[in-house]
């Protein structure tokens, strides 16, 4: 199996210094590497650099993927926009892990392949459709975790785990907007391998997405009631931070207003229960497009022997005009027209006319090897 491994690496709330550049550029000749950004593919050989690392001391995010299945997605955030604990209530074996490091939340999105067979990614990634999901948590938006989570109950089902696990494992709470999640976590979502029935069902429990959208004159009142102290390690941190305080005064203004949702009074649901319900959803709708494709295929063909009952003889000469091009292309067509023939002649009670005149071809045309394979694959009878 051929080899490929994408690693990038992003700086944003800091650019690196000349120091930790060139940290980074002795672990790698070959990575194209600013203040910024690191960037290599490899299809030999391996990154000598641990990500985790990295992403721990340097860098705000990471995007690994490989032609293996093997795929992930590493952020960092301040702690104070987005606790561990928050955020731990989403982690799911296989999908997401959350730990703290000097002050920052760091959110591993992990998946693998378990089957060991090449992958080819349909998109190539690159860290710019995912940089958005920092803001977002940030604000206290937290469909990316439930994505991540769903991701851990996808490769879960495909385990065929203990039935009696799926049972017990209760849903995290479910955010609002989880049928119209934004760009980057519908990146997220397809990187992921997220099942998009199992991601059907579990938004049939979250709010609009116009349920937090952010009432200005309710966040300025909020504002207005902070103790002053707030306020001033506010404008503090406005002035000197590297990161913007408004997604964490954002977050706090929509933890402070958010009213129960429907699940949210009656209960969370089972693993099993969304797995079933998903497993359904997806069965209806294969047997709904199946019959789709049969209904097509019927109407298609009716309307091919509808063309042909018109011009019977012209359908005919357009065999012989097919025949006498000699070419591949055009004996496959001319088949496509003998089958028609024969299945209206069918239909209208014998094949007794279709059997002579294609059996006159055969013996006109028994020089012509090519078409007569496709003859034979037609089940017409040899002379």
């Amino acid at each position: 199996m051929s080899e490929y491994q994408y690693y990038e690496f992003l700086a944003l709330d800091r650019p690196l210094d000349e120091d930790e550049v060139g940290q980074v550029r002795a672990l790698s000749t070959r990575a194209d590497i600013t203040a910024t950004r690191f960037v290599n593919e490899y299809h030999w050989g391996d990154f000598k650099g641990d990500p985790t690392k990295l992403v721990e001391r340097l860098y705000d995010a990471h995007l690994y993927y490989a032609n293996w299945g093997s795929r992930r997605l590493l952020l960092r955030l301040p702690a104070g926009s987005l606790t561990a604990k928050e955020a731990t209530a989403y982690a799911m074996d296989d999908a997401l892990s959350v730990w703290t490091r000097s002050g920052q939340t760091l959110l591993d999105f992990s998946v693998s392949s378990e089957d060991g067979g090449e992958c080819e990614f349909e998109t190539s990634y690159t860290l710019s459709a995912f940089v958005g999901l920092r803001a977002e948590l940030a604000a206290g938006d937290l469909r990316p975790l439930y994505v991540a989570w769903l991701a851990g109950l996808t490769v879960w089902e495909l385990a065929e785990d203990d039935e009696e696990n799926y049972a017990r494992a209760v849903e995290p709470p479910v955010p609002a907007g989880l049928a119209s999640l934004s760009g980057p976590q519908r990146a997220l979502a397809d990187f992921l391998g997220v099942d998009a029935d199992l991601l059907a069902v579990a938004a049939e429990a979250s709010r609009p997405a116009t349920a937090d959208v952010v009432d200005r004159t309710a966040l300025a009142a909020f504002i207005a009631g902070l103790p002053a102290a707030d306020k001033d390690a506010l404008l503090v941190e406005a002035a000197l931070g590297p990161v913007s305080p408004g997604p964490g005064l954002l977050a706090r203004y929509r933890a402070a207003v958010t009213v129960p949702g429907p699940r949210d009074e009656i209960g969370r649901r089972t693993a099993a229960e969304l797995l079933d319900t998903a497993y359904r959803r997806r069965t209806d709708r294969r047997q709904k497009e199946q019959t789709a494709r049969v209904r097509a295929d019927a109407e298609a063909q009716e309307a091919g022997l509808h063309k042909v009952a018109q011009g019977t003889e012209e359908a005919w000469r357009e065999v012989d005009g097919l025949i006498a091009q000699k070419k591949a292309s055009a004996y496959d067509a001319a088949v496509v027209i003998l089958g028609d023939l024969r299945a209206l002649e069918a239909h209208a009670g014998g094949t007794a006319d279709f059997d002579r005149r294609v059996g006159e071809l055969r013996a006109a045309h028994r020089g012509k090897p090519s078409l007569m394979q496709r003859f034979d694959g037609m089940g017409i009878p040899r002379s």
